[in-house]
This record gives structure tokens, sequence and C-alpha cells, in this order.
């Protein structure tokens, strides 16, 4: 049976899991990690770096280091959560060529899909260091809040990476899968996820034969871990301003330092009262006098500073429960999901909007791979009942005269579907309609989302509102859309499957991706090299050990003479090998210094 693996592409961290018979596991990476930062960096010599390795070097490197990626996934280039990125990241971020985003690193322009594709690619080697095979497919998780585009663009990350993701899922909802598995339950639950950079809240049921049924979701896709760091670096900023004139935001280096020492200080004020964050010599004044930053942060200040945003999540909870119908004393369990939700401050509000505290029994940073796994595993195998019934959580709609939006599927209606709408023409003798197909919540058109456009030609001449146009949507489980437009009269249609847009052609994706293959060819080369060279560097140095003991045993024999210059030049021919990174050559010498040396361990035995 092919193997799926499931991924949660993280803003902060990310996770990969697999199916281990009728478990679902995490797979640790090569530093025994459970997650791996999602944070992508080029060093000056051009090489990639990913994960720890990238984050350690972070400060050093802040302007060619990638972080949040995933808060720009999918967005045009003039979206005010862009503008905010622009401002607040150490990185460079320029307008793509289709008014999307790219990030500038050293002497190169990445599309965000391509940055995310290295993290995906990075969790790819994971599995497949751990399964000892090649992987596929796999199931990657988004916020419930996406749309459509930034779902594209994460599927067209995953294709970069060499992965045909089989399905996207939301996160919250994969969280309440490995909540749910091979557990006979039958409750109505809450998953609260509060993640690095984006807020989802769904309320599911869950019924006892494996049916998992979404009744609303609703978040915010830029409410975050990172927008709480952004206060407590406000907080160090203005203090720093305040006392030396000196805004420390012009610095990227002074910058990153102070997003690195935010999050810890954060995180230490999950579980103690206050913490002191010390960065020596954070800038240098034009005296060459280096300046100093000593602040000590207590966990009631940290509250103070963000608690606009914790109640802006219990805002969008109260919404998700107005939209499925319910009070919160129905709610029968509430899962807590993503780092975030580790503040005490959040775990308090959360326990006092639902009137019952959270559920423990979750991982909040594995869940949702967890989840990913057994959704992987339920598509390519019969044997896992399970019936998932998710939902669009965006309205979808068709603009208007007068730019209005004209919502055809509500918010939180129940994937697949089908709605028809009947519309008239707004103009006299009008002979063509533009049907402009868009995504959102708001009654102003040009506030959506534009998701794709038709022309429905043909019309007969007629009065102002005398020609009636039947308009149907259809969704499916993947959340395609299409759209069917006909004149009720003369029978003329036309229609139209809604691709949405990632901001990238078909020609750039296949050139990204033979690029990533490139980069997994040299990568996979270079550890092979890396293993033999650490295990041809541990016998060399065993058998140089061993030297001067075979010399003093055999040296004076012509046989022993004979074997001690064979073994000079094997370890000679094997070092060069190494300088000139030959890897057939090196493993070619690997069996004769694995015989050299059981020969000099023998003559040292005998003796």
């Amino acid at each position: 049976m092919e193997r799926v693996i499931g991924i949660d592409l993280g803003t902060t961290n990310s996770c990969v899991a697999i199916m281990e018979g009728d478990a679902p596991v995490v797979i640790p990476n090569r530093g025994g990690y459970k997650t791996t930062p999602s944070i992508v960096a080029v060093t000056e010599a051009g090489k990639r770096l990913v994960g720890h390795i990238s984050k350690r070097q972070a400060i050093t490197n802040a302007e060619n280091t990638v972080y949040a990626a995933k808060r720009l996934i999918g967005r045009k280039w003039n979206s005010p959560q862009v503008k905010n990125a622009i401002m607040t990241s150490s990185y460079t971020i320029v307008e793509g060529p289709h008014g999307d985003v790219r990030i500038k690193l050293r002497d190169k322009t990445y599309s965000v899909p391509e940055i995310s594709s290295m993290v995906l690619q990075e969790m790819k080697i994971i599995a497949e260091d751990y399964l000892g095979e090649t992987v596929d497919k796999a199931v990657v998780t988004v916020p419930a809040y996406f749309n459509d585009n930034q779902r594209q663009a994460t599927k067209d990350a995953g294709a970069i990476a060499g992965l045909d993701v089989i399905r996207i899922i939301n996160e919250p909802t994969a969280a309440s899968l490995a909540y749910g598995f091979g557990k006979e339950l039958d409750r109505t639950v809450a998953v609260y996820d509060l993640g690095g950079g984006t807020f989802d809240i769904s309320v599911l049921e869950i019924g006892a034969h494996g049916v998992f049924k979404v009744i609303s979701t609703t978040g915010d896709t830029f409410l975050g871990g990172e927008d709480f760091d952004a206060r407590i670096i406000d907080w160090l900023v203005e203090g720093f301003k305040e006392e030396h004139d000196i805004d420390l935001r012009q610095d990227r280096m002074a910058l990153q330092r102070l997003r690195d020492a935010a999050e810890k200080g954060k995180c230490e004020l999950s579980g103690t009262n206050e913490t002191e964050i010390n960065l020596p010599f954070i800038i240098s004044t034009g005296r060459n006098e280096a300046l100093h930053l000593q602040r000590t942060l207590s966990r009631e200040m940290l509250e103070k500073l963000t608690e606009d945003l914790v109640d802006r999540t219990v805002d969008i909870c109260r919404q998700a429960l107005e939209d499925a119908k319910l009070d919160a004393e129905e709610v029968e369990d509430v899962i807590l999901v993503g780092g975030m939700t580790r503040m005490p401050a959040v775990a308090r509000a959360v326990q006092e909007h639902f009137r019952r505290e959270p559920n423990k029994g979750v991982h909040p940073d594995e869940v949702v791979a967890l989840g990913a796994a057994i959704q992987g595993a339920a598509l390519v195998e019969d044997k896992h009942e399970m019936i998932l019934l998710d939902v669009t959580p965006h309205a979808l709609g068709i603009m208007t005269f007068g730019s209005y939006f004209e919502e055809l599927i509500p918010q939180n209606t129940t994937v697949p579907t089908s709605r028809t709408k009947v519309f008239t023409t707004s103009r006299d003798n009008q002979t063509a309609v533009k049907i402009l197909v868009m995504q959102g919540e708001s009654k102003q058109a040009d506030e959506n989302e534009l998701l794709g456009e038709f022309i429905l030609t043909g019309l007969r001449r007629a009065p102002k509102g005398h020609v009636e146009i039947e308009v149907t949507f259809e969704i499916n489980t993947d959340g395609i859309v299409s759209v069917h437009a006909k004149d009720l009269e003369t029978g003329q249609e036309q229609s139209i499957q809604v691709t949405a847009s990632s901001g990238l052609t078909p020609d750039e994706i296949k050139n990204m991706m033979d690029s990533a293959q490139d980069y997994l060819v040299e990568r996979r080369s270079d550890e092979d090299f890396e293993k033999a060279r650490q295990e041809a560097e541990t016998m060399i140095a065993e058998i140089e050990r061993l030297f001067p003991d075979v010399e003093r045993i055999v040296g004076t024999a012509d046989f022993g003479r004979d074997a001690i210059s064979k073994a000079q030049g094997i370890v000679e021919a094997t070092k060069k090998a190494i300088t000139q990174k030959d890897t057939a050559l090196l493993k070619e010498q690997l069996e004769q210094l694995a015989r050299t040396e059981r020969m000099f361990r023998g003559v040292v035995a005998r003796t």
C-alpha cells in the first residue's frame, strides 16, 4: 500500500506524521525534534538552509532568512496584510509579476509557494529518511479560514516540493480527527486553534460511527503568535527609544535579535511570572559606543500588551457558536491546538467563554499532523471507516449591478453542494453579460476575493430586466468550484471551472519543480558523501592509531613492510577522495579501509 504522509505546514513550526499500523505517529527530524522551524535561509555561499540550522543563523543573516511565509501565501501584493509584513519583516518583500508577493534572498527572488515548498521538501526528506523509501503523496493542512487562492498556493508549494497533495484539509478538522480517532465518541466539540500566524475555531459533531461533521468554522488568517511577539517588540523598541532616542527597527540584525528575545520571553512567561530580556551590544552609536537593552517583562505586562488579541479570538469564537446555532454550554469538549494555547491568558479566556476546562488530551504542536496522516491513510485504504463532512469557510457568489456581492452558497455550507439562482439583465438590449465569481463575506464585491470570470454571450435583445439568466454554483469535496450560466429563454449557456490562482503560471511552477528536484539530488549526494566521509575518517583514525604497533610487530619482515606501504597508500587515496569530494571513489576506498583496519587489529591482537 502506498504511504501517504500528513504534513502540518505551520507558520512557526512544521510537523510530519505517518500511519504505523493502526496508529498515527509523528516522525522526528535528524536532531530528534518532533517539529521543525518553518524558516528558510540562503547563505553567502548560496546554500539553502531549512529548519533548526536556518533558525540558528537568523541573527547574523537576518536579511536573507525568511520566517512566517505562511502569512503571505496566496495573498495579493496590495493587501493590507502584505503591507503590514513589509513594515515588520527583516527580509525584503517585493511585488511579483502577477500582482503576487515575492521575497528577495541574496541575488534571487522567490515566490512564497516556492519558499513554502522548501519547508515541505524538508518534511518529505524527514519522512523518507525514517521510512527508508520514497514518499510522493501527502495530505497537507491549512487554516480553516484560508480562501481558495491560499489553498491553491499551498497545493502549488506541494507540487514544487515533489509531492502529490491528494487532499488539503483544515487544521481544526485534522485536530478533531486525531482527537476522535479510534474512540467511540458521540459529542459536539470546538477546536480552538491559535498558532504562530493564524487563528481558527471550528465546531464539529463527532459521531460514534466515524462521522466527523463540521457545523461552522471561522477565523482570522493574520492573527497568531507573531502578533503577540510584535507587541513585545514594540514595547522593547519604544522603551529603548525613550531612553536612547534610537529606533532599533532601522537595524535588521537588532530587529532579528528582538524577535528571538520576544518569542523566548513569551514562551518563558507561560511557566513563570516574569522574565529578563537581556540583549548586550544591541546597537552601536555614531560615537562607536555600544548600547545594551535590559528589561524585565512580567506575565501581567504581557497580558496587558496582548489583551485585545485574546479578546479578538473570543469574539471569533462567539461568531462560530452563533453560526452553529449553539450555546457555549452545548459544546461538550474544547480542544486547544497551536503553541499559543500554552499562554495562561489564552487558556483562561477559552475556559471563561465556553464555561468548561479545555481538553488537555492532545498535543497542541503535533495533533494537526497526526490528523492529516489519519486522513491520508483513509483516502488510500478501505479499512479506515471514516466520513469527513467539511464546510466552505467563505461565502461564494457573483458581482451584481452596482458592485454588490450576491451570495449563492453561504459560508459554512457542507460540501459537496450546488445552488442555483435566477438573475435578470441590468441594461436595455444587453447581448452579453460578464459573470465575476467571488468569495468572501462583504456585501461590497470589491472587498471580496475574485476567483474567476467568464462572459455569457448571444443573449437576445430585450428591455432591461427581461432576460433571465440562471446561475448555478457547484463545489466538490476538494473545494473545486464550477459555475454555470444559462439564458432561460434561448438556452444559450456558458460554464467555467474556477481554478484559484497562487500567482504562479504553469511554466513557473514547472521550473521551480525542476529546481527543487536538482536541489534534492544535490542534497542526497552531499548526504551520501558526508556519511562516507564520517565512516572513512573513523577508520583512518583507528588505522593511524594502530600504525606504530603494527610497524613494531611486523615492520622488519618484507611482507610486513609491503602491507604497511599498501595501507599507507589506501589511507592517502582515501584522504584525496575526501579532499576532492569524490563520493564514488570514496565509497570504493571504504571496503579497502575496512580490510586494512581488520588486518591491523588482527596483527595487534595476536601479540
